[in-house]
Parts: structure tokens; sequence; C-alpha cells
């Protein structure tokens, strides 16, 4: 649009200047010009199918077409700059979507997830301020949109993991969790169980997860998080039967073999078969919900002894 008004600016000149252009000429240059500059929903689509095969550069690379970009389009950028792990790009990227939607629940979400690496992975002073800067963006994105799931999630890790003096604390977890009871009562018990495990309460955090399969027993991803806990607690053989009952109902779900791998790697032990679901997870068709495949090349890595 800054394109388009510095170009209307312009009309009245060109029209005292050259006699053969009549004021019905300059509206339909007009019409156009924005035509021609209007941001284009079929780039975004197309971008958007791209993000979904996870071959971010090549959305961006598609957006980047875009002539007009609005709050839509530079809400996908900022996703696939995160991605990419550019998260300065990615800053910039959904700051400019709040610039045009300020209210944008997911845009607050997808900046804060943002401050969020930027605190992780900054050696400076200013990880502090990029840490509160990501809980912010997490409670706004809750004050846009009540129902948002995903920032729930985000902002009770943040409560979970982050010391007092950035605002966290289990009592604001434990209230979190409080919050989405009845909303979601399977996500409710893997939350308690998260803030039992911190408290060193072995015992309620596995009953909480195994309520939280009784609750989805359907959802393989609440076999994974119970084949996890009992791993840790030198229960090996029991988390293999978990894993399998995980793949029987979920065969399609790459994470999966990742999820397995990771644990057997971390209790030293089928290292081949860890080998093996890593190479499968690498080879799997995965979408921006499963973790990169960089996880995987990680544990690989440690396999190897690199």
């Amino acid at each position: 649009m800054h394109k388009l008004r510095s170009l209307l600016r312009f009309a009245p000149r060109l029209a005292h200047a050259t006699t053969s252009i009549t004021p019905t000429t300059c509206v339909v240059a007009a019409i156009v010009i924005a035509t021609s500059l209007a941001a284009s929903p079929e780039i975004v689509t197309r971008a958007t199918e791209l993000y979904q095969r996870t071959e971010y550069e090549n959305s961006l690379h598609l957006l980047a077409q875009d002539r007009a970009p609005d709050a839509t389009n530079y809400l996908l950028a900022g996703k696939d700059y995160f991605m990419l792990g550019d998260y300065k790009k990615a800053t910039d990227s959904f700051e400019k979507t709040l610039n045009i939607s300020p209210h944008s629940s997911e845009a607050e979400l997808w900046l804060g997830r943002t401050w969020g690496r930027r605190a992780e992975t900054s050696n400076s002073p200013m990880a502090i301020a990029y840490a509160s800067r990501t809980r912010q963006c997490f409670e706004r994105a809750i004050a846009f949109d009540p129902h948002n799931r995903e920032a729930k999630n985000d902002l009770f890790d943040f409560y979970l993991n982050a010391p007092g003096i950035l605002g966290g604390g289990l009592d604001k977890a434990e209230a979190a969790a409080n919050s989405i009871a009845t909303e979601r009562p399977p996500e409710y018990e893997f939350e308690e169980a998260q803030i039992a495990e911190k408290r060193n309460d072995y015992a309620a955090a596995e009953s909480h997860l195994r309520r939280a399969m009784e609750l989805a027993p359907t959802e393989a991803g609440r076999a994974v998080d119970l084949a996890r806990f009992v791993a840790k607690r030198g229960r090996l053989d029991e988390s293999d039967r978990l894993f399998d009952q995980a793949r029987r109902l979920a065969p399609k779900k790459p994470s999966i073999a990742l999820a397995q791998a990771r644990t057997n790697i971390e209790n030293h032990r089928h290292p081949e078969q860890a080998r093996n679901l890593l190479h499968d997870y690498l080879q799997a068709g995965l979408t921006p919900d499963d973790p990169p495949r960089s996880e995987a090349q990680k544990l690989l890595q440690r396999l190897d002894g690199k």
C-alpha cells in the first residue's frame, strides 16, 4: 500500500503535464496499479502448502513475489524464518504482522516463541529481556483469544520452567493447568504430571499420565508421554510396550520413532534400533508440527560419538 499511495500522489502532476491524460485515464491507471500491487491470496495459499511440507525456503521465495504483502503474508514468512532458525528475521516478520493486525493472537503466540528461542540462544544480558517478552507475548495471545490452546500450552511451559524472577513459578503453572481442567481434561492431567515431576512426586506424576491415557485412549501421544516417563524410572521393558501401543494407535506418526530413538539413546540400549528409527524419521513426510529433522541428525551424531 505504501507504493500505491506514492504512485497515486504523482497522478495529479502527470495530469497537468500531459494534456492527453484525462480524468478517466487516471482512474483506470489507478485501478490497474491497485490490482497489480494487491496482496495475492493465491501466493499465500501456495506458500502455505510448501510450509506444510517443511519446504520453508521455497515458501519464502514464493512469498517474496507478493508485491503488496499483508498480515497473512508476514505471518507465514515469520513461521518460515522461525523453522529455519533465523529468529531475527522471524521477529521482524511477526512484528510487521502485528503492525497491520495488532490483536492477532496467532502472531503474538509466534512472536513469543521467537523471543523464547532468542533467549535460549543468546549469551548476552538481553536473554533476560527476551525471556520476559516471551511471557508477555503468550499472555497477550491468550488475552486476544482465550481459546488459543497452543498459547495456553506454551504459557504453561514457560511458567513451569522459568524462574520466578522472569515471571515463572509452579504456582502460576498450577493456575494455568487448572484453567483447562474442564475444557481439556487429558491435557490438564498431562500438565499436572509435569508439575508433580518438578516436585519430585513421581508417583503422582505417573498417576496423572495414566489418567491422561484413560481419558484419551486413542491418542498415541499419551502413550508416548508415559513411555518416556517410565523409561526415566528404569522400567525399560514397559516403555517398549508403550511405544508399541503408540505405534499401533498411530502407525503413520513419525514423531513416535524419534521419541523411541531418543529414549533408547538416553538409556544406552538398542543402538541399531535407534539408528533405524532415526533414519525412518529423516525419510518420513514431516509437517511443521513434527520436531525438525535436525533433532534426528543430532541424535545420530550422538550415536556415532560426535
